[in-house]
């Protein structure tokens, strides 16, 4: 149980730590959905537009090194030849990316139909993130999770109240008017966002400068060799992840034979944020399992701790994904605060469903992390992405977003079964399948039943949250009194 504990502890701080950075967008979006902030629905629309093009490139510059610094800080003897081998990888491909970048930033502008000067914003975004994956990586290795979450907080913090001061206090001092030597101006908006992003990150770098300055550069061409090769399956699978997660708001801008396409996209996006209650969730358990799982991958039968870990996060998942659904109408005007945005509330459900499976797929994915057969999540990862793909560009042009919605369902679903099939034939673990498979159908049954056929009656989601707590407190009674007493 003290192995749970820590587990758990490290899930909290890792959890605010994550959830605080993605919260970002989440506690932004009543700020640039509130009516006379962005100029239109369309405006949210090419921010997170924008935003899903910045994920992609986000992971094409980590290529999957932090995993492979994970695997490598703990399986090999000389730790500082790992940092060192890692840093210097990271710092050169992330200038070579900056030099290229800013020479071609013209054709990039073409090519992904996003303006010139938002293309700059986000090219030094994308190189200063890039530049504290591996810092970031070591501190979790050192399981420092408290100075973690300290920076991250600090980071969402100076964004947040960036995108006030430009958003809220400089607009409201009228285009006369000077604040700390900054005049507002209309039609700035989209700029403003980047700008708070770009500062935010730099102080982010400056304060993990501390970590270039105690490490030694000391780089080994065969701890890097062996990185990539574990690596490069990895950001196939970021790759295709990132496709699954952001892709749509692309192939809706593409395909959608509406006058305005952008529209769409930011009544989806900012209905997409609900879910993040699950996406939140699940990153936090994520980052707290990893390094549990490469730790004690060498315990003595760490499969039974591995099928439990699943069974907790299904249960707090279900328990997620009901209580948001039948609170999703209560939620709505706190989040998204203008109401031509409401109209695509019809995809919270499907989307909190898509992303518990997500998070299953990543409990799932031990096997192949622990056993070095990263190709195996590339390889799902990728029928993943194909799923999505195919699905969008069927879907979309006869049901618009609705299609993105189903798509990222049946992608994230597919890709637990895929590595639930796999790892029971490379590394079996003994998952308990009538406890897990009761509470996910019963949430998914009761949710959808709720949002579909009883929405806003909430006597009736009371008493089905009320029937699903019973259902958990009867099956795991024993287990949850030894984790609260802990």
């Amino acid at each position: 149980m003290s192995a749970f504990k820590t587990l758990f502890k490290q899930t909290f701080f890792y959890g605010l730590a994550t959830v605080l950075p993605r919260m970002l967008s989440f506690l932004l979006v009543p700020l640039y959905t509130s009516p006379g902030v962005l100029p239109s629905v369309s405006e949210y629309g090419n921010v997170s537009l924008i935003f899903a093009w910045f994920v992609l490139f986000n992971v094409i510059l980590a290529y999957g090194m932090e995993t492979a610094f994970f695997r490598f800080f703990n399986k090999e003897k000389d730790k500082e030849s790992v940092i060192g081998t890692a840093a210097i990888s990271l710092i050169g491909t992330s200038a070579l990316f900056f030099l290229l970048a800013f020479a071609f930033k013209d054709q990039l502008a073409a090519f992904t139909n996003i303006r010139v000067d938002y293309i700059i914003l986000v090219i030094w975004i994308l190189l200063l993130d890039a530049l504290v994956v591996i810092p970031f990586a070591w501190l979790r290795a050192k399981e420092r999770p408290k100075t973690y979450t300290v920076i991250k907080l600090a980071n969402v913090f100076i964004n947040i109240c960036l995108n006030l001061f430009f958003l809220l206090w400089l607009k409201n001092q009228g285009q006369e008017s000077t604040v700390f030597g900054w005049m507002y101006r209309p039609d700035f908006e989209i700029n403003y966002i980047f700008i708070a992003n770009v500062v935010a990150s730099g102080v982010t770098l400056l304060i993990m400068t501390h970590f270039y300055a105690r490490i030694k550069y000391r780089f080994d061409m065969r701890i890097w060799k062996q990185m990539i090769q574990y690596a490069w399956p990895v950001l196939i699978a970021g790759i295709a992840f990132s496709i699954n997660e952001t892709f749509d708001r692309i192939l809706l801008d593409r395909l959608l034979e509406n006058d305005d396409p952008k529209h769409v996209i930011g009544m989806y996006s900012a209905c997409y944020k609900l879910a993040l209650f699950m996406t939140l969730f699940a990153a936090a358990y994520r980052l707290g399992i990893e390094p549990y799982f490469f730790k004690h991958a060498n315990t003595e039968q760490p499969q039974r701790n591995y099928a439990k870990i699943l069974e907790y996060f299904v249960i707090l998942g279900s328990l997620i994904l009901l209580v948001v659904v039948v609170l999703a109408d209560i939620i709505k005007p706190i989040i998204i605060r203008d109401e031509p945005y409401w109209e695509a509330m019809w995809v919270v459900p499907i989307l909190l469903m898509a992303y518990l499976f997500l998070g299953i797929y990543h409990n799932l994915s031990v096997w192949y992390k622990i056993t070095d057969r990263t190709r195996f999540g590339a390889f799902i990862s990728v029928v993943g992405a194909l799923i999505t793909l195919v699905l969008n560009i069927v879907l979309i042009p006869v049901i618009s977003y609705k299609g993105s919605a189903i798509a990222t369902l049946a992608a994230y679903a597919i890709m637990a079964m895929l590595s639930l099939y796999y790892g029971r034939k490379y590394y079996p673990i003994p998952y308990d399948f009538k406890r897990i498979g009761l509470y996910l159908v019963t949430s998914i049954v009761f949710s959808l039943l709720y949002f579909y056929m009883f929405r806003e009656n909430y006597i009736v989601g009371s008493i089905m949250v009320i029937i699903f707590i019973t259902i958990l407190w009867i099956g795991e009674k024993d287990e949850l009194k030894q984790i609260l007493r802990s």
